[in-house]
């Protein structure tokens, strides 16, 4: 009735209490026993449908509707303190690097070929880390992370990677484009740019990709953390090209690491 909508509020609530972690969501039985809905839940800036089997994370934001006082029973349950959230948890962060070493290092071999080939560490810890986001929460493992844990790591990871990577570089460098190594340059250019323009055009005409989700794809595609930094501080306040970047960067490693292994398996075995 209008007399009972008007009683109805709509607030935000964060899960914050450990035994919530891994549960799904008609675990909780809200509408018997609160009389209140989960409408939205928000996962890391992405806005996700609250299906009765969705599987509640640490961190999580829930749009909880109802009467005032089920929905503050609803935020005892969940916990909503904020001030948990704040703890960095880093231990699955090094565990799942810890584990993907491991797993990048171990040969595996292939069916009729007297060759193995390795993930490599980071096919390794890419698999791992998807694992582990995956089912974690099953298993009540903490995979929330704060957000300046989140980019401390990113930025120490990206700085160390383009560090090491002029450093290996940077030593033969001038010799090599004196000795003709521009050529090389072109010859990179051309390979790099060509399927980029082709994939951004088919995804911008055919797919009616949206400008934000073209360059997080193309980003992820060329598996290139620096080409994501730059896509970000193009569309500040908008997660879309972090979103397709998270959702190819994973596909396209894995292939990259396989297909690198496999051809030199087969041509050069």
């Amino acid at each position: 009735s209008k007399e009972n909508s008007d009683h109805l509020i709509s607030r935000r609530i964060a899960v914050t209490r450990p035994e919530c972690n891994g549960k799904r969501i008609a675990s909780f039985n809200l509408r018997s026993q609160y009389h209140a809905t989960i409408t939205r839940v928000n996962r890391a800036g992405i806005d996700l449908l609250a299906t009765p089997e969705l599987v509640l994370q640490l961190g999580d934001r829930l749009i909880v509707v109802g009467d005032k006082a089920d929905v503050q029973r609803v935020a005892e349950t969940f916990g909503n303190e904020l001030k948990r959230l704040d703890l960095p948890n880093l231990l699955p962060v090094f565990f799942g690097i810890m584990m993907g070493v491991l797993l990048g290092i171990l040969p595996i071999p292939i069916p009729g070929l007297n060759q193995t080939f390795r993930l490599g560490l980071a096919g390794g810890s890419l698999i791992v880390a998807l694992l582990i986001g995956r089912f974690g929460p099953y298993y009540n493992m903490v995979t929330f992370a704060t957000t300046s844990a989140n980019m401390m790591l990113r930025q120490v990871g990206l700085t160390l990677f383009l560090a090491a990577l002029g450093l290996e570089a940077g030593e033969h460098f001038v010799d090599t484009i004196l000795a003709g190594g521009y050529m090389w340059i072109l010859y990179g250019f051309i390979i790099t740019m060509v399927p980029l323009l082709i994939i951004g055009i088919v995804a911008y005409k055919a797919m009616h990709l949206n400008y934000f989700k073209v360059i997080g794809l193309l980003a992820g595609a060329m598996t290139a953390a620096p080409a994501l930094a730059y896509a970000e501080s193009l569309s500040s306040g908008n997660d879309q090209a972090s979103v397709c970047y998270a959702t190819v960067y994973p596909f396209t490693t894995f292939l990259r690491v396989m297909a690198g292994q496999l051809l030199i398996i087969f041509f050069c075995g």
